[in-house]
């Protein structure tokens, strides 16, 4: 055993270090931070490029077995390490709360079904928050049987079939609120589009499993991203976003399952979504993991 350390390599992007990273999450198999969830981190419009150099990475002769990295931004870190190599945790946190940080603040995601990850975190001189994420599970066990109700004049496409960017570009920004929330019509410059081209159009995707419900008017009424690879019994859910306009017919339930039964016919055992919504729960999804955002106690400086 010979562990090297190194941080994320540039060109940010799609670049070596983004397939490495990605055959790690792939392998490691981590509900926290799944490889669909690195897929779409790395191409998002909010991504830090910039902050991408300080994810550290940790190799055991050339393999990677541990990644201390953020989501988008710092100021926020994830521990992932390959099994036998929790040792490196440790070490792994204390790189994160160095140089994960942004405006001085830092917190730290730590599974609440992981004791020994707990009082690594605690000796650290970190302590839980009242903060929490959650994950929640669809067990695929027949595909064929999924149905849902689609209303009249409404009709199920894929981006292999109907990608238009700016009918995407729409249903993120209004299914988001962004619109109701008073921040205006959706700016669609030539820079927002390549922004959701390169979010879309991408390595490693499957335009079939990019689902949206279309209304009678032609616009994408609802949207869900699915997130699978051959390697992966499980797929990601993310994003899913209704128009306001369209809200309460069941479309986003429609777009959901669809995706769900997608991935069930490809092979997918599980599909995962990072939310505890009660939407999810109504359509069949069942809580999975909670986690809780961990912070620096006051006093760790002092006594460190």
């Amino acid at each position: 055993m010979r562990i090297i350390f190194r941080t994320y390599r540039y060109p940010a992007g799609i670049s070596e270090d983004y397939y490495l990273l990605r055959a790690f999450f792939l392998k490691r198999r981590g509900d926290d931070f799944p490889f669909g969830r690195w897929d779409w981190m790395i191409t998002h419009g909010w991504m830090d490029h910039e902050a991408l150099q300080r994810i550290g990475i940790w190799e055991d002769d050339g393999e990677i077995v541990g990644v201390a990295t953020f989501d988008t931004r710092p100021g926020e870190g994830f521990i992932c390490v390959l099994r036998g190599y929790e040792f490196l945790q440790s070490d792994m946190i204390q790189y994160a709360a160095r140089n994960l940080t942004k405006d001085n603040r830092f917190r730290l995601l730590v599974p609440d079904a992981d004791p020994d990850f707990q009082q690594t975190a605690a000796q650290q001189r970190f302590a839980p928050t009242s903060e929490q994420e959650f994950d929640a599970a669809y067990d695929i066990r027949e595909p064929d049987l999924i149905h849902y109700p689609l209303a009249p004049g409404f009709r199920i496409t894929s981006m292999a079939e109907s990608y238009d960017v700016e009918k995407y570009g729409q249903i993120l920004w209004k299914g988001f609120n962004h619109e109701i929330n008073g921040e205006g019509p959706l700016n669609l410059s030539a820079a927002k589009r390549r922004q959701l081209d390169s979010e879309m159009i991408r390595p490693h995707v499957d335009l079939s499993l990019k689902i949206a419900v279309v209304a009678p008017n032609g616009d994408y009424a609802a949207y869900c991203g699915m997130w699978l690879d051959a390697a992966s019994p499980d797929a990601l859910v993310e994003p899913v976003a209704t128009d306001p306009e369209y809200r309460r017919l069941g479309l986003g339930r429609a777009v959901v399952l669809e995706g769900v039964r997608r991935c069930g016919l490809r092979g997918a055992k599980r599909a995962l979504v990072g939310s505890n919504q009660p939407f999810y729960y109504k359509i069949g999804f069942v809580p999975l993991n909670t986690y809780t955002w961990w912070t620096q106690r006051q006093d760790a400086g002092a006594e460190c």
